[in-house]
């Protein structure tokens, strides 16, 4: 072989190698995508709720935990179950984080990781259009009240002297419990109330009445091990608050500002 063809026979091979390395890298940096895997209950609006058109997760929860994966480079896949199926899929390393409205307990502490708070809500009662009876917590004693199961407004309606608490396993559930007359109330998160009241067409039947029973602080929980994840949660969150991002998704579900 001339000294020509040996050296297009190397410059062949250099091209060649170049190439695989190239592939090579493209293939280390598809591996290298970081994922966030996140459970939620999706069933409780303005939150988190399914898309009716394109199926796809939406509201305020799943549009900051997106904002959150992004500024930390992640990738977010959400998991829709349960409510009261969310602590233990953490403890069993099946999710890394959970964003479901989930208020921050001492109970709830002792089993999980939360985030700095990133949402304030309360406990709200809805009644039926025609109900002049109920206007209080305190008028709840001794009638049935709806709530969605392993949640804070269950643990408070459970409180209620000789009252009869029926669990659902989600909010919708026990809207249509109270539509039905099966309950005389719904005790749930002042927000979700409200929301199914104006998006949901419970207005036609339903109101809420009374204030709120409580301020209750939402939180991103994360299992008890994984303390490195909840740092990268919490910065990421004070990021999007000190850039704008988060006053922006806020204003977008929820139609003003956040409180300072």
């Amino acid at each position: 072989m001339s000294k020509k063809g040996i050296a297009l026979m190397l410059l062949f091979v250099f091209v060649l190698s170049i190439g695989l390395m190239g592939c090579g890298s493209s293939q280390t940096a598809k591996k290298e995508v970081k994922m966030l895997r996140v459970g939620s209950d999706t069933a409780f609006a303005p939150f988190e709720y399914q898309d009716e058109k394109t199926k796809e997760y939406v509201g305020f929860d799943m549009d900051l935990i997106k904002a959150i994966g992004k500024q930390m480079g992640y990738q977010v896949k959400v998991q829709g179950m349960n409510f009261d199926g969310l602590i233990p899929a953490l403890e069993t390393g099946a999710i890394d984080a959970v964003i479901s409205a989930m208020t921050i307990t001492e109970a709830r502490a002792k089993k999980v990781n939360f985030s700095k708070p990133y949402y304030q809500s309360g406990l709200a009662i809805m009644v039926q259009k025609d109900n002049k009876t109920i206007t209080s917590f305190k008028d709840l004693e001794g009638k049935k009240i709806a709530v969605q199961i392993g949640t804070t407004g269950a643990t408070e309606a459970k409180k209620i002297k000789n009252a009869t608490v029926r669990e659902f396993n989600n909010a919708p559930e026990a809207f249509m419990e109270l539509k039905a007359g099966g309950v005389d109330a719904v005790v749930n998160d002042l927000p979700v109330n409200e929301f199914y009241l104006a998006q949901g067409g419970g207005s036609k039947y339903a109101k809420v009445v009374g204030k709120p029973l409580s301020a209750e602080d939402y939180g991103i929980a994360t299992a008890k091990k994984n303390t490195e994840l909840a740092k990268k949660i919490d910065q990421a969150l004070a990021d999007l608050k000190k850039n704008g991002e988060y006053e922006k998704i806020y204003v977008k579900w929820f139609g003003k500002k956040p409180a300072k």
